[in-house]
């Protein structure tokens, strides 16, 4: 049987790749320590989902381990090279917001983290497909500079504009702000890249967009969706950063992301890199998100605006899938935004009014 090691395992997207690849016929190990609890306190630890996942599955396995462990990731590898097929690596701090705090943990989690696995693969495993979860920062607030229209509810391109319908991965990353955490996070891109470049290693680095889904432990540094439904039904008051709320996002739910890791490893190629989101049909501005909210909650939300944005965030961001879909074209979206707001609001409606 093959095996999968998945980082950051009790996260989003880790816990959903724990999941799925289990039900391909993977054994999987995955690496977590909750460090997530560390970044935004007790209410986004990952504990529970960590236990919840080797309930339900005999297959998995967790380790718990620092990814900044050079030494603990090498033995790991090294212990399970011999049925390793693939590694995705999940776990980061993920916050431009945190990052500023501490930029010194904010990178040996990001940056060192990451080449401590990849050289770990190079040296025992170098054919197994890695997959890195990558984000959109990597792009620094370059997206700020394009020519938006107001909307009304949305900040929004011309229709006729390079990349009304996403952009792509040929926009420059340079001569921009990024946030330290965008920083770091580049590193990591551009360390995969350049394993996968330099070494003939499958590697992939997916620039995510917003990913969501009803596991996502939503914060107010991070987590956008799940944090908007979860202060909807609560009657937490939420704050806007900036723009007047019409700031957009493409939003992807964890399903998806994870469809076109397995879509990649299927037909593996080194040094690949791809922009992933929700696309187009699946944006939203936060004005947006919060009707669409109050419409599935049935409540109002109590939200305010802050005139400043976070450094670095992004007025406009659609993700460009074209690029993926050329080479993988049985990958598609299961979920859209409206599909993925119920699913979120259903899975944890419960515990969250409780808390009213």
């Amino acid at each position: 049987m093959p095996t999968a090691i998945v980082t950051g395992s009790g996260g989003l997207i880790g816990s959903e790749s724990v999941s799925h690849f289990v039900r391909a016929g993977f054994d999987v190990v995955g690496i977590e320590n909750d460090m997530r609890a560390a970044f935004f306190g007790p209410e986004a630890s990952t504990a529970k989902t960590t236990a919840r996942l080797l309930e339900a599955h005999s297959e998995f396995r967790s380790e718990e381990l620092d990814i900044r462990d050079r030494e603990g990731i090498d033995a790991l590898v090294a212990r399970e090279v011999g049925s390793l097929e693939l590694v995705i690596h999940t776990a980061a701090q993920p916050s431009h917001d945190w990052a500023a705090s501490d930029p010194h943990t904010d990178f040996e989690v990001n940056a060192t983290g990451t080449l401590n696995l990849l050289q770990s693969l190079r040296d025992h495993r170098p054919e197994a497909t890695f997959v890195f979860m990558s984000t959109n920062k990597v792009y620094g607030d370059r997206p700020n500079q394009l020519p938006l229209e107001d909307r009304g509810e949305r900040l929004d391109l011309p229709a006729d504009h390079r990349w009304f319908g996403g952009v792509d991965s040929q926009m420059s990353i340079d001569t921009c702000m990024h946030s330290l955490f965008g920083v770091s996070k580049s590193a990591a891109d551009l360390m995969v890249q350049e394993y996968g470049r330099y070494f003939d290693m499958p590697t992939v680095c997916f620039r995510g967009g917003c990913l969501t889904g009803p596991s996502h432990a939503g914060a107010q540094l991070h987590g956008f969706l799940s944090f908007l439904m979860k202060c909807t039904v609560s009657g937490e008051p939420y704050t806007v950063f900036g723009y007047d709320g019409k700031q957009v996002r493409d939003n992807i739910h964890s399903h998806d992301v994870v469809t076109a890791m397995e879509a990649f490893h299927d037909s593996p190629r080194a040094a690949a890199v791809y922009n992933l989101g929700g696309g187009r049909n699946c944006s939203c501005s936060v004005r947006e998100a919060i009707a669409a909210c109050e419409r599935i909650a049935g409540r109002e939300l109590s939200w305010s605006l802050s005139g400043e944005p976070r450094i670095g965030d992004h007025r406009w961001w659609i993700s460009d899938l074209s690029e993926f879909r050329a080479e993988d074209p049985a990958w598609s979206l299961d979920y859209d935004l409206e599909a993925t707001l119920q699913e979120i609001h259903d899975a944890n409606v419960e515990r969250w009014a409780a808390g009213r």
